[in-house]
């Protein structure tokens, strides 16, 4: 998968997170869908996945409103017709194609989608009356614009699980670099039985409780702001985590192997960012928990909140102890007992908290390979090292609470408790 990472990336500028999606879609063996402008390298991309796996068995074609079905499923055997059978000689056409590209897909008319639909989704062909297994392993499709509200074209659309918007390239040095990209082929770099093996692979990977409802909450997150999402992408999505799960030797799904499902779940591309956001929020709930071993922030945060509710009470005691004032035996003694509680769970807290965060930073130094050892098709590591610094400046703002409230409480510093918050 690296050494493929690298053959493309050194081909196709700026296409990092898309040619790490698209690996993990043909080993996932779900469809993606390209959408763009004319000139962003979308059929090159195509050819060059199919490259890496030496596949001969690859199908192409730039769908308009006048392509036939014969141009696609292959055409009418006369020898069949001749006996009363409506059959297709389907060699080296889509149905007999391991991998393949369609380009304009939704310019295409109602005899091809209907047919493209069991193809896309089984993988099945009905040629006359028989169902004809289709050997396709992935497949690309193209498109300049979306559909328009059609119920054919929305029933293909969905099974496109994968999809991304590919744009012009943004960055000088791209335009510098775009003139001097490698020319020769392609080496094979995959056999179809790789993929094959990931897939057996992930059929026994365990999908935790806690992940089913990571996904059911973006579900809910979606219906209030009026998206869908249908049990079938559902079911998808959950493969695909599975899938990257056994990419990764694992045998059971992790947070990390949902980083790709914003490009699972929207419908128009402007509704991308709306949810990365609600993903990436999801995502940090779920990033806790998982660090919770190492970095318990729920639980410090708990205990700073539970004396902070009572700062004032045992405040105004040490402050009545001070000047003489009187009181009760037994509210004086409850205060005794609940100041010693408190002086000893604030100490022993502050200590482990500040103990934690010291190994945090000696982590931090060499953040990217521990995130990379998560889930090395993460392009932009940078972006998740920062979440991890979120979550130390969260505990260094608990730490600071811990030691404010003992300053209060007793007039002076938590022994043993120094932390340096300038670094």
């Amino acid at each position: 998968m690296e050494q493929a990472i690298h053959l493309l990336e050194s081909r196709f500028l700026e296409r990092g997170e898309l040619i790490r999606l698209l690996l993990l879609g043909i080993m996932s063996g779900e469809n993606a869908l390209l959408i763009g402008p004319p000139g962003t390298a979308k059929s090159q991309m195509a050819r060059a996945i199919a490259q890496l796996f030496g596949s001969e068995h690859w199908f192409e074609y730039l769908l308009t409103r006048f392509t036939t079905p014969d141009e696609i499923f292959g055409p009418v055997s006369l020898q069949q017709l001749k006996q009363d059978q409506y059959v297709r000689k389907t060699a080296g056409y889509l149905p007999s194609a391991q991998f393949a590209f369609l380009d304009e897909i939704f310019k295409a008319n109602s005899a091809i989608l209907n047919a493209l639909l069991s193809i896309l989704n089984e993988r099945l062909y009905f040629n006359g009356r028989e169902k004809e297994h289709v050997p396709l392993h992935f497949l690309i499709a193209a498109s300049n614009e979306l559909p328009d509200e059609n119920e054919q074209l929305a029933a293909l659309y969905d099974r496109f699980l994968i999809r991304y918007e590919v744009t012009y390239l943004q960055h000088a040095s791209s335009y510098e670099a775009m003139f001097n990209l490698p020319k020769e082929p392609l080496p094979v770099v995959f056999s179809l039985y790789d993929s094959k093996d990931v897939q057996a692979a992930a059929s026994s990977v365990e999908l935790p409780e806690g992940l089913v409802y990571f996904l059911y909450r973006l579900k809910q997150d979606m219906e209030e702001k009026e998206m869908v999402l249908s049990d079938r992408r559902l079911s998808k999505i959950a493969h695909v985590w599975k899938t990257s799960a056994a990419l990764h030797g694992r045998d059971r799904v992790s947070i990390w192997d949902t980083i790709f499902t914003p490009h699972m779940l929207w419908d128009v591309p402007e509704d991308l960012p709306v949810l990365r956001e609600m993903f990436e929020a999801r995502f940090m709930e779920a990033l806790k928990e998982e660090i919770d071993s190492e970095l318990p922030l729920r639980r410090y945060n708990r205990i700073a909140n539970r004396w902070l509710e009572k700062e004032a009470e045992l405040h105004a005691f040490q402050f009545k102890k001070e000047i003489g004032a009187k009181m009760g035996k037994e509210a004086a003694e409850t205060y005794r007992s609940m100041l010693e509680e408190c002086r000893q769970e604030l100490e022993e807290t502050a200590r482990e908290l500040r103990g934690r965060l010291l190994q945090w930073l000696e982590k931090e130094k060499d953040l990217a390979s521990y995130i990379r050892e998560k889930n090395y098709l993460i392009d932009n590591v940078d972006k998740y090292a920062v979440k991890y610094a979120h979550l130390r400046m969260e505990g260094e703002r608990i730490l600071q609470v811990l030691q404010g409230l003992y300053r209060t409480i007793f007039d002076r510093e938590i022994p043993g408790c120094e932390y340096d918050y300038t670094l």
